[in-house]
Formats: C-alpha cells, structure tokens, sequence
C-alpha cells in the first residue's frame, strides 16, 4: 500500500499532521494577524498599505516626518472622518505595549487581549504567534543539517566498516558522552546568540541520533545480493551508496525527522529559559514559560506557555508515529 494511504489511516497522526500544518501555517501570517500596523488605509482618495511601507504622519494630516501612532484615537477618528481603516485581528505586534490599557501587568485576558499581557504589556497572542513561527523554522531548518550530516557519517561508517566504522563509533562515544546543554550553554555565553549562531551550535550535537539508525541501515543493505551485483560490475562507491543503499536508509531518517523537530524546538526554548538562547527582543516561548515562572500570581502565563509547547510537542511525536507505521512494510 501507498505510505501516503498507511499515514491518512493513522487517525491520530493524521489529525495531528493537519494540526501541526494549521498552527505553523497561522504563525508563518504572524505578520498579518497580529501587528501594531494596519493591513490597508484608504485616506482622502489614496491607498496606504503601512507593514510594507514607512509612512509618517505628514502622509495623512500631521505636519512632522514622525511614525503616526496608529492606535491613537486622534489618528484613528480623522482617518474615519475621510476614509477607512483596516486592522489586522489582533492590533498588536509581539513587541508591541499597550499604552492605553488602564489595568495593571499582567493583565488578564479580555477582549482586548485574548490571553492577556505579560509583565511588559505585550500581547500574549501576538508572542505566541511570532515565538511559534521562530520555533518551528528553527526545529525545521536545523533537523534538516542535522539529517544531512547523520547520513553522512552514519552511512559512510556502515558502508565501509572496517577502520572508518570503528573511528567514527569512538568518536561518536566520546562527543554524546558530552553534557549536551552545558556545551550549549557555554558556547552560546562566549558568543553574541542569535537565530543562525544557535542554529550551527546546536547543529554540532544534534546530529547524533540520525548516525545510529543510518549506519545499521547501510549495515543491513549492503549485504543484500543487488549490491553484491553492482560491486561485481565495477560500479563506483558513491553510485552503490546513493542510488541502492540510500533510498533504503531515507526511510528511517525520515521517521525521526518529527522527533528531531520536536528536540530542536526543546533545546531553543530550554537556552531561552535559562537566558543563553535568542536576543531579548526576539519572540520566544522559552521566554513565555520565563514570564510565567515569574509571574505565578497570573495563571494565563503558564496555561498559554506550557499549554502551547505541550501540544506541539505531542502533534510531532504523534506524526512520527504515524511515519514510521507508514514506512514500516511488517505493518499493514
């Protein structure tokens, strides 16, 4: 049967994997449903689109080359007076404050803040989407390297054998025996953090767990009788490995791929939490659950924090169950 048709039969790694596509979907329009920006101004005849470019206020009525303050119910009431405004559905950006709010922080959530604010005003619901969308593409981005580097060594060590194998598994003891986060947390202190430095420091630990099951992979396919055919017709190593060997290993990193997504986006919000991940003027959920271990007495931080992360977490492991179900031939 088609792996696609084992997958769609898996109820519960489907729902998860139509699940998962929604919320990243909804963080990758971040910009569009939650910001401090309109999406459209139409003033006295004209057409202003303000998230994609700078306007001040002397475009509309003030006479100073300032930014306009959008939420002002002055700039508000003369643009109604002479065309319209269109907003996104949440008015405020991930690092946007509520000025006009007369509730202390954290306020808690109501119609004008769906999950309330955190410490600092901001939207909870606009840092839940911009935190999402960072984490996600990070998970994505970095469980893609750490599979090309894992099948690269994992199937050069079982392709080989021999004294390639043997050096690569005692280099391999020695760097997982490693305090994973400790190296982390030491590298991401000698140097500035942000997306792409901790994306390469953690690209040098992640790999480690695509090594195994590609190296038993190549171990188990290059004893089969069409490859012993191609080695006797004088085909070269790297033809061998990609094109007999390859495909069939593809199948098991594939089914850790959730999984390494689901680790990835634990150990950018674990750096967050503790202070050594993402510059503070980035969205993070590591910094939500923060906001929420220090403010106890407003319970909506730890739901959304711990409620959000959770629930990712729970739809990737649930696809990769269902992949490897799906790719498995011993299953139906």
């Amino acid at each position: 049967m088609n792996p696609w048709l084992k997958f769609k039969q898996r109820k519960l790694a489907y729902l998860s994997y139509i699940g998962f596509l929604l919320i990243f979907t909804l963080s990758l329009m971040a910009n569009i449903l939650a910001n401090d920006k309109p999406l459209i101004i139409f003033y006295q005849g004209h057409w202003f689109f303000p998230q994609i470019e700078l306007l001040t206020e002397y475009d509309f009525f003030g006479t100073l080359p300032i930014l306009p303050d959008y939420h002002s119910p002055v700039f508000i009431k003369n643009i109604l007076a002479h065309g319209w405004i269109l907003n996104p559905p949440i008015p405020y950006s991930y690092n946007s404050i509520d000025f006009i709010s007369t509730e202390p922080f954290p306020q808690s959530p109501s119609m004008s803040h769906w999950l309330g604010t955190d410490e600092s005003g901001h939207d909870i619901l606009a840092v839940l989407l911009y935190g999402i969308r960072i984490s996600i593409l990070f998970g994505l981005i970095l469980s893609f390297f750490s599979t090309i580097i894992g099948i690269f060594i994992g199937g050069a060590c079982g392709y080989f054998g021999s004294l390639i194998d043997l050096i690569g598994q005692r280099f391999l003891e020695l760097w997982s025996s490693l305090p994973t986060l400790y190296i982390l947390i030491i590298l991401a202190s000698l140097i500035q953090p942000n997306f792409w430095s901790l994306l390469i420091i953690m690209t040098l630990v992640s790999w480690m767990g695509v090594v195994g099951v590609v190296r038993a992979e190549f171990f188990r396919v290059r004893a089969q009788d069409y490859v012993t055919s191609a080695r006797i017709m004088k085909a070269s190593h790297w033809h061998i490995a990609t094109k007999h060997i390859l495909p069939n290993a593809m199948t098991s990193a594939i089914t850790l791929l959730p999984f390494l997504i689901a680790s990835a986006i634990v150990g950018l919000s674990s750096l967050d939490f503790l202070g050594f991940g993402l510059p503070v003027d980035y969205p993070s959920l590591g910094k939500l659950m923060l906001n929420a271990k220090q403010n106890l007495q407003a319970p909506w931080l730890s739901f959304t924090a711990f409620g959000s992360l959770t629930l990712i977490l729970s739809l990737l492991v649930f696809i990769g169950e269902g992949l490897r179900d799906a790719l498995d031939p011993r299953y139906p």
